[in-house]
């Protein structure tokens, strides 16, 4: 029973690692408006030369960013329930 009790504790730490919403769904909701065409310097989907530099201040100043808001990228962006493992997947998923 303990370890049962046990495998069931990492399963749920492993869980709450990931992120609880889907990257495509949260840049469909919240990120497509800006990221799309470019708004305002917002680098868009994909683009590997916008992102490069942005992805190489690493993934805690990236998250900042989008937390507090950046140039015209208001604190946390359109995203109103996303953690912070959210924004970290859609950082990725955008940046590829």
């Amino acid at each position: 029973m303990k370890k049962l009790l046990i495998a069931a504790s990492l399963v749920a730490m492993t869980a709450s690692v990931q992120a609880a919403q889907d990257p495509e769904a949260v840049y469909n909701k919240a990120c497509l408006a800006c990221h799309a065409a470019g708004v305002a310097g917002a680098p868009k989907k994909g683009d590997a030369a916008a992102w490069a530099p942005r992805l190489a201040k690493g993934t805690d100043a990236l998250l900042a960013s989008v937390k507090n808001g950046l140039n015209a990228m208001p604190a946390g962006g359109l995203c109103m329930d996303c953690s912070d493992e959210d924004y970290k997947a859609v950082i990725e998923w955008m940046s590829k």
